[in-house]
């Protein structure tokens, strides 16, 4: 590796992705802003249990330990608290040893706009509006799902981090996807025989991915601390485009799964990943069942 200090990997977070907020979130949307507010300050030196996404967040930040000089990864807290109800926040960040120093607190408003500031490569929030609003500026997103499996299932045993991304409308654009809804699979598949040797425009996830690839090549392929999936419902003859694309991208993915529509929780399970990204809800829902899962409320099918 070079003497070069290479670009951070920057993960946006908010706090109730983070943490599990929803004792207090049911407070703020039974009793209002005021006992919210109340509850936190009386529970400030209670340290918040972890939420879906601090299993991804503490292997994300455990990446710094690699190389110390030259950390990869930092992960800002976004929040819709005032500084004033943050503090329990920020004192459960310190009880659970998080290395995370920057935060943003919008009482109450869209934590959205600070996306770009903060120079971020992926947001992750259990507010679907905010998430939208950050996709649609052009940055990768997605709404942190509750999962049916409890949070202390993640991470997974092993200390590698394992990302597992669906293709279109993801890592892709949904060009492809738009003909398949409005004219079939037969089509579908004709469109990519056709175009195969034609790579596809990357969706709202191709940086984060090339991010990912970049702190890879820091590594012997065996020895990365990062391992990562592609898992599509696309089948043959609709595999070749996807391969050919990854290509003149010039980004490696460690596996592939083509599934042709079959229920994809299940392989999530078998790879391990700590956290899954899918645009459709019905692909999400047998998703989280068994692993932390993103919404990417992005392309044709949530329109």
């Amino acid at each position: 590796m070079n003497n070069l200090i290479a670009e951070k990997l920057i993960i946006a977070v908010s706090s109730r992705a983070l943490f599990d907020l929803d004792e207090s979130h049911t407070i703020f949307e039974n009793d209002g802003v005021n006992a919210y507010c109340n509850h936190q300050v009386e529970n400030e030196d209670v340290p918040l249990n972890p939420g879906v996404a601090f299993g991804l967040v503490k292997k994300l930040l455990a990446l710094n330990g690699h190389n110390l000089t030259n950390p990869r990864v930092e992960v800002v807290l976004l929040s819709r608290n005032s500084a004033d109800t943050g503090l329990r926040i920020f004192n459960s960040i310190k009880h659970h040893q998080l290395d995370i120093e920057r935060a943003a607190f919008t009482s109450g408003e869209s934590t959205h706009p600070y996306i770009s500031a903060f120079g971020t490569h992926l947001f992750l929030s259990a507010e679907a509006e905010d998430v939208r609003k950050v996709l649609e500026a052009g940055f990768a997103a997605a709404t942190i799902l509750p999962s049916s499996a409890t949070s202390s299932a993640f991470p997974n045993s092993q200390s590698q981090l394992r990302i597992a991304f669906d293709g279109d409308a993801v890592l892709f654009s949904d060009e492809s996807e738009r003909i398949y809804k409005q004219n079939g699979l037969e089509a579908f598949n004709g469109n990519e025989v056709m175009a195969a040797k034609q790579p596809m425009l990357g969706g709202p996830f191709k940086n984060f991915l090339a991010m990912l690839h970049q702190i890879q090549l820091e590594y012997p392929a065996d020895k990365s601390p990062i391992r990562t999936a592609l898992i599509t419902a696309r089948a043959v003859p609709a595999h070749e485009r996807v391969i050919r694309t990854l290509r003149a991208w010039n980004i490696r993915i460690d596996e592939a799964l083509f599934l042709g529509g079959k229920d994809k929780g299940v392989f999530l399970k078998a790879f391990g990943a700590d956290i899954f990204f899918d645009d459709q809800q019905k692909h999400c829902e047998s998703a989280r069942q068994h692993v932390a899962t993103g919404h990417v409320p992005h392309g044709v099918a949530n329109e």
